[in-house]
């Protein structure tokens, strides 16, 4: 089953989420900056979204407050996010990177330090190249 994808407000709202941990709808709204204030019952509309497709969960405590706490981490959203970039482009990370290249947005110093890693990712996989 392909997990639900997240609006731009619905990941503004977990990301909020990730920064305090656990919050009510009202420390959410009022954690955000006030030039992205939204209407309460907005954030509270949000927040039911983000339960219905598991990014969010609520914390059983006392008192009337529903509080949740993030249900999807920051790196599980960015794997969500590269995947589903990756789609776009057939599944194929070099078109993607080309796409990168010729727009400007990944420069040839970027590829060079993307390559460096590549290796030491590969060497420590590899066992470092050693030879047993």
């Amino acid at each position: 089953m392909k997990e639900p994808r997240l609006s731009k407000a619905e990941t503004r709202i977990l990301e909020q989420y990730w920064k305090l941990g656990t919050a009510s709808v009202r420390e959410i709204l009022e954690s955000l900056p006030e030039d992205e204030r939204v209407a309460y019952t907005t954030v509270q509309t949000i927040v039911s979204r983000l339960e219905e497709k598991g990014a969010s969960r609520k914390v059983n405590t006392p008192g009337t407050a529903q509080i949740f706490t993030p249900g999807l981490s920051q790196s599980q959203q960015r794997r969500r996010l590269v995947r589903d970039l990756l789609d776009l482009f057939g599944g194929s990370p070099r078109l993607l990177v080309s796409n990168l290249l010729e727009n400007g947005a990944l420069t040839l110093r970027d590829l060079k330090a993307l390559q460096t890693a590549a290796s030491s990712v590969k060497k420590s996989r590899t066992g470092g190249g050693r030879r047993a």
